[in-house]
């Protein structure tokens, strides 16, 4: 049998791939007028929400030719000035393994559960948290808000956190409790938080683009949004809607994860739950209950992590899905002092 041969990537490629991944963050866009790109079509592209070469890179023509004032032609022309930039053909799993020495794992305040996540909430990817309410949802996101402040020899990510809040159930008091706990001035703490509170699924993705400016301009170590479909299942109702629903759904959380790779942040959701329609689910136990979003959320999500009440103020996670994490258990306690280790 023949053996299978993969074609070597180009040697330009692959160096600027690498000093791509070393560098500090994403590449702004003006990088691109040293490759002949005019400062007019930077600035349409700045007004629609592009903001790094890596963003326009990911940038599907469909959606660069929705552009105002951007033709077939140019567009075809700002995708080959910005893949010679950030290449998107094929690498090495080694070249892959090395960039993911710098994952950054944001501490969750539990040990335990960090042992569970593999060193805490992984940047770049995906993370999503469900259960029923009183399970620990929104005080995972208000100490995740405080602790990827940290530094990272502490468990942080050095960065700012941004909250995009659906339930209005966001507290800045619950973040000062928390700093305190951490050592930190509460009043740097709350002004490195950037919060918007989501009031319909269009302003919700409105939001995401925003983001992409902000971060553009500093480092955000994470990503909360709490929680992804409140106003989703509240604003589409019956199956009548369930395929326009899933389809701003995908949209909005494909817009999450392309922000994950841009940025290098950690992104965090919580997500609701349903009762499990199968006619089995009264001796399924835990799995009497189902989270929102049916296949969509599932395939978007790196990680689904399952909260359930425990005793007391005790809670346990269970790892639902991971690429690499086993499917076992933890358990935490919620305090005033944000998330900590289960009590006895």
């Amino acid at each position: 049998m023949a053996e299978l041969a993969m074609e070597a990537p180009v040697e330009g490629d692959v160096q600027a791939w690498e000093e791509g991944m070393a560098a500090a963050g994403p590449l702004p866009l003006q990088t691109l007028e040293e490759h002949g790109v005019a400062a007019s079509d930077i600035k349409k592209l700045l007004e629609a929400g592009i903001h790094t070469v890596e963003g326009l890179a990911y940038a599907s023509k469909k959606h660069l030719k929705d552009i105002k004032g951007l033709s077939e032609m140019k567009v075809e022309k700002l995708k080959i000035a910005a893949t010679k930039v950030v290449p998107l053909g094929f690498t090495t799993a080694s070249m892959v393994q090395a960039v993911r020495q710098d994952t950054i794992m944001v501490t969750t305040g539990a040990s335990k559960l960090d042992e569970l996540l593999g060193g805490g909430f992984e940047s770049g990817s995906l993370t999503e948290i469900y259960g029923e309410f009183r399970t620990g949802k929104t005080q995972l996101c208000h100490t995740l808000a405080v602790t990827c402040q940290l530094p990272l020899d502490q468990g942080g990510a050095e960065g700012k956190a941004m909250y995009i809040d659906t339930e209005g159930t966001f507290r800045p008091q619950r973040l000062i409790a928390i700093a305190e706990r951490f050592g930190m001035d509460p009043n740097a703490v709350l002004d490195n938080v950037a919060y918007a509170k989501a009031h319909n699924t269009e302003h919700q993705s409105e939001l995401l683009v925003a983001a992409a400016g902000m971060m553009a301009e500093a480092r955000f170590g994470v990503i909360i949004v709490d929680s992804v479909t409140n106003l989703f299942r509240t604003e589409y109702e019956g199956r009548g809607e369930l395929s326009a629903r899933q389809m701003h759904l995908g949209k909005f959380l494909r817009h999450l994860t392309r922000l994950a790779d841009e940025f290098g942040v950690a992104v965090v959701v919580t997500n609701q739950v349903v009762a499990n329609p199968d006619g089995n689910a009264m001796f399924a136990g835990a799995n009497a209950l189902k989270p929102i979003g049916g296949n969509i959320m599932a395939h978007a999500s790196t990680t689904r992590i399952a909260l359930r009440k425990g005793r007391g103020e005790n809670r346990i996670a269970k790892i639902a899905c991971s690429p690499v994490l086993p499917e076992s258990e933890a358990q935490f306690s919620i305090s005033e002092l944000g998330i900590e280790d289960a009590k006895d």
